[in-house]
């Protein structure tokens, strides 16, 4: 029987980490695309290399040649223009200021993808991200359901890790999530956050998790700070976490960035929002119940991922 392929395009950082973690969890085969064919070939190489080590047969390949994905199940893009510090002013640029350029890119890819993967589910990575799963939806002309960006897996996650190195607990043992675009204003959902079913505002002060919720969204640009450009350990991660529930049709719930046609009162915007994922890529969309000051929130974020999709001229 033959193995499921994935497909990553962007061979930098994420997309490097997601196609070493999609071997090292035997997921699928894997073909890597980058427009510099020697850094695919280069990685896919020593991945193939790295398989006999983790007892693996599963097959990577790179290159450039977008014909090389035909057959994928899924497509993740992870290229684009990444936010790294001006090496002049020591700046970086927000998500926003990447628009217009990774829309270029995106929208290419997207084109592409639909050529030669036509079947497949697309997972974006791309920043600005929410803006980008609509160039994708755009360009691919495919389902809003094969249509996914992954942010929440991310901030979520995030979120948790933040809760259980203050609380000195298995992270494992939080349970939460984030809502909203993938961006200062994401909401991470603190009156639904438990740690092992005990409430989380019984375990710590409004100033503690008022201080972790301000931490996740920024916790992007904290790397950037501390590295000088952006983080992918945690991104790939994220990324392999939607894959596996898709390919292997686990039915995960995870937060992620889709297509609303009128779910939480917005229409026609990507935003994070809990989702069940399998086979068929969104297989459910759920709506939580929001009191009056999460929905504010919400509505903020959804304001702030609005202006940003005004950019790319839809």
């Amino acid at each position: 029987m033959a193995r499921n392929k994935v497909a990553v395009i962007g061979a930098g950082n994420v997309g490097g980490t997601v196609a070493q973690w999609l071997a090292m969890e035997h997921l699928a085969d894997i073909v890597l695309i980058d427009i510099n064919a020697g850094l695919a070939k280069g990685k896919a190489l020593d991945l193939m290399q790295a398989m006999l080590m983790q007892g693996t047969g599963v097959k990577v390949s790179g290159g450039d040649d977008y014909s090389m994905i035909e057959g994928a199940k899924i497509v993740v893009i992870t290229a684009g223009v990444p936010r790294k510090k001006d090496p002049k002013t020591g700046k970086f640029p927000s998500r926003d200021e990447l628009v217009k350029t990774n829309q270029g890119i995106v929208g290419e890819i997207s084109k592409k993808v639909a050529q030669y993967a036509p079947d497949s589910i697309i997972i974006v990575v791309s920043n600005p991200l929410d803006a980008m799963c609509h160039v994708a939806l755009q360009e691919s002309g495919f389902s809003s359901r094969r249509v996914i960006g992954q942010a929440g897996a991310l901030d979520t996650a995030r979120y948790k890790t933040f809760i259980a190195s203050e609380l000195n607990v298995n992270v494992h043992n939080v349970h939460g999530i984030t809502l909203g675009g993938h961006g200062d204003q994401m909401v991470p959902m603190t009156r639904q956050t438990s740690v092992s079913g005990i409430p989380i505002m019984e375990l710590m002060d409004k100033k503690t998790l008022d201080d972790i919720v301000e931490r996740t969204r920024k916790g992007g640009g904290e790397i950037v700070s501390l590295m000088g450009y952006s983080g992918y350990y945690a991104p790939a991660a994220g990324t392999v976490y939607m894959v596996a529930s898709i390919l292997n049709d686990l039915k995960r719930v995870v937060p992620s960035s889709v297509y609303l046609t009128g779910q939480y009162g917005y229409h026609r915007l990507y935003m994070g929002v809990p989702v069940v994922l399998g086979w068929n890529g969104v297989e459910r969309i759920i709506e939580m119940e929001l009191n009056e000051e999460e929905k504010t929130m919400l509505d903020a974020s959804a304001a702030s991922v609005k202006k940003v999709v005004e950019i790319l001229g839809f």
